[in-house]
């Protein structure tokens, strides 16, 4: 492969990763303008963040084994019609209700990109890249929480928060021409692949007893739920708690995420030197002790605005860090299966993610003290997660050499 076919795969592998964050990130900062809309409040629009959450983890389990039974690009044609489909209904939405139901929708459609764009790199490039390419591809998904929001805060005010939608629906529609064109079919079909439950079934629970994935797949899934709740939260904190306009709030969001695209690009280089799996835990505790200074600070009101801004900065860092790195590491025992390995690996994080982002939307707002709290805990719980699976790795690996 020569370099320019390596960067032009890279590059739209990593446009397809950004159709989801971008429908998550961009319609943000229009969450007040939404809720006078819909007649309602700025918490209960963060339902339909939620429901996008939910969509995009179910949608990912029924596209695995489709996209291992008949290749990775026509389900992937489908579920971008599906999606563009969905981003214009948004746009009709009157009430609360009809929002969350195509967002469930557009999400649907967003989480088959992901899906294919995570098996192909393991299929299109030796295992050994993975972790490269799959933190080049966080230097691309990492432009959209720069990008999306910002724009998104100048769309909403200037043109309202239902032009979101039809941006949306455009850029979805130029990445489904240049699949079209410029991405090769990385699997072809395999007509023996049954899409029986039981089968479908079989197939997950093959790749759930890897306990290199399960471990790997959920430290990943459980700190990538940290993110999840600033998603979730931050409008409100921001906007809200600290009174910052829809364009500041654009600009912070863009700030913060510009940690987490250094970060990942740090990780290239560090891979030439430290061993993944080093990385990864180093990482997580880096994350854990910055949540709970954000916790120890939010609990005593010690948190001006620059102050929250340095700690969500290095907590966010972090996950530039780990998302490549786990996600390559989870990905690593399959070749066959890729597509279900991929499906189930992120049906888990954006399981994990919506639930989190549910329970956000469900406590009482008045502070940001619930969102130190979860942030907190999911990094915990991420470490603890990662020690646990390793000692069941090494018992594998001890029963497997005796």
């Amino acid at each position: 492969m020569t370099k320019k076919r390596y960067y032009f795969l890279v590059s739209l592998l990593g446009a397809l990763t950004t159709i989801a964050p971008f429908s998550i990130d961009m319609y943000l900062p229009g969450f007040p303008a939404i809720a006078k809309d819909l007649h309602t409040s700025v918490a209960e629009v963060s339902l339909s963040l939620s429901g996008f959450f939910v969509g995009v983890s179910v949608g990912q389990l029924l596209y695995g084994p489709l996209m291992d039974r008949f290749g990775r690009k026509l389900p992937l044609y489908a579920a971008l019609l599906l999606y563009i489909a969905a981003s214009v209904l948004c746009i009709m939405a009157t009430s609360l209700d009809f929002l969350v139901a195509v967002r469930v929708a557009q999400a649907v459609g967003a989480c088959a990109a992901t899906v294919a764009a995570n098996a192909m790199v393991r299929d299109l490039f030796p295992v050994e890249e993975n972790a490269k390419v799959f933190s080049m591809l966080i230097l691309i998904l990492g432009v959209s929480p720069i990008i999306a929001p910002t724009v998104g805060s100048y769309v909403t005010s200037s043109l309202g928060w239902q032009a979101v939608f039809i941006i949306l629906a455009s850029i979805t529609a130029v990445i489904l021409l240049a699949v079209f064109f410029g991405l090769p079919e990385s699997s072809k079909p395999d007509p023996d692949y049954s899409l029986k439950p039981a089968a479908i079934t079989r197939s997950y629970l093959a790749v759930f007893r890897e306990p290199v994935f399960y471990t790997y797949t959920f430290t990943g899934a459980i700190a990538f739920a940290g993110l999840f709740t600033y998603l979730s939260a931050s409008p409100y904190v921001f906007m809200e708690l600290y009174k910052v306009s829809e364009k500041e709030y654009g600009w912070i969001f863009a700030l913060l995420a510009g940690g987490l695209i250094l970060a990942s690009q740090v990780n290239r280089f560090l891979m030439k030197k430290y061993r993944i799996q080093q990385i990864v835990i180093t990482a997580l505790i880096v994350k854990t002790f910055t949540g709970l200074l954000l916790l120890i600070a939010a609990s005593r009101g010690w948190l001006s605005l620059p102050l929250i801004l340095l700690l969500l900065f290095i907590y966010l860092s972090c996950l530039g860090y780990i998302l490549p790195n786990s996600s390559a590491l989870a990905m690593s025992p399959f070749t066959k299966g890729a597509g279900s390995a991929s499906a189930l690996m992120g049906a888990i994080q954006m399981g994990i993610g919506a639930c989190v982002s549910i329970v956000v939307s469900m406590i009482p707002a008045g502070s940001m003290l619930p969102m130190a709290v979860i942030m907190s805990g999911c990094s915990i719980l991420a470490l603890l997660m990662l020690v646990t699976g390793k000692k069941m790795i090494a018992r594998k690996a001890a029963l497997e050499g005796i």
